[in-house]
């Protein structure tokens, strides 16, 4: 007997609405993606999530309600797993190592959320903007980065004054970029940023340079100048 179909309703006549939202969601990131936000069409969102248009509506507004749901919803399953390292159990060095790659893992594995990040700047923000969730989202994790850089200033592992926030967009800028650009990069250089282990390379090149960052002053080694 064939499954029903994401956001049909189940046996007993009712309709699951998680499920259903769910499944629109789903659809609407892999078109929004594919497409972008003027490309993506309601139709075939509404026949990839099994629903009608109707459904759709009912649950987002218009197109650019679920356009900003979509936004929120990629934002929160990055901030999940993210709360799911249980950074604060581990000591300053492992909690930033294992955020940093993390991240950078997070970034190949989900070739969508920087789509839609790029989308959305090219938007200039402006449906974030209109998001009561967002700010709240990241909240936690800039307490958690800030926890970890405090507790590694105590140990004497890390140099003081950090802002967690630089620390963070220079973590995601690492990565981002090598991502977003890896394509134009691998023809020009004749090399393919893409196979495993130049991912994983990069991976301990992010690593390697975030730490020198953190060094406190007095442990860092300068070149004698011999002029």
């Amino acid at each position: 007997m064939p499954k029903a179909r994401p956001g049909r309703r189940a046996a007993s006549g009712q309709r699951d609405p998680e499920r259903t939202r769910a499944a629109i969601l789903t659809a609407a990131t892999a078109e929004i993606t594919a497409k972008g936000l003027t490309g993506a069409r309601v139709d075939t969102i509404a026949e990839r999530a099994g629903v009608n248009k109707r459904m759709l509506y009912h649950y987002f507004g218009d197109k650019q309600g679920l356009y900003l749901a979509v936004l929120e919803d990629t934002y929160a399953a990055i901030r999940t797993a993210e709360i799911e390292l249980n950074l604060t159990e581990l000591d300053p060095v492992s909690g930033i190592r294992r955020f940093i790659l993390f991240t950078w893992q997070y970034f190949i594995d989900h070739p969508e959320f920087l789509s839609l990040l790029g989308t959305e700047n090219m938007n200039r923000a402006a449906y974030l903007k209109k998001s009561k969730r967002i700010r709240h989202l990241h909240a936690p994790l800039v307490n958690v980065i800030a926890d970890l850089l405090q507790r590694g200033v105590q140990q004497n592992v890390f140099r003081n004054g950090v802002d967690p926030v630089e620390l963070y967009i220079s973590i995601a800028g690492l990565g981002f970029f090598y991502m977003s650009n890896r394509h134009t990069l691998s023809t020009i250089f004749d090399e393919d940023l893409s196979a495993p282990q130049r991912l994983a390379q990069r991976g301990e090149h992010i690593v390697d340079v975030l730490f020198a960052f953190l060094k406190r002053p007095d442990q860092i080694g300068y070149a004698e100048d011999t002029s």
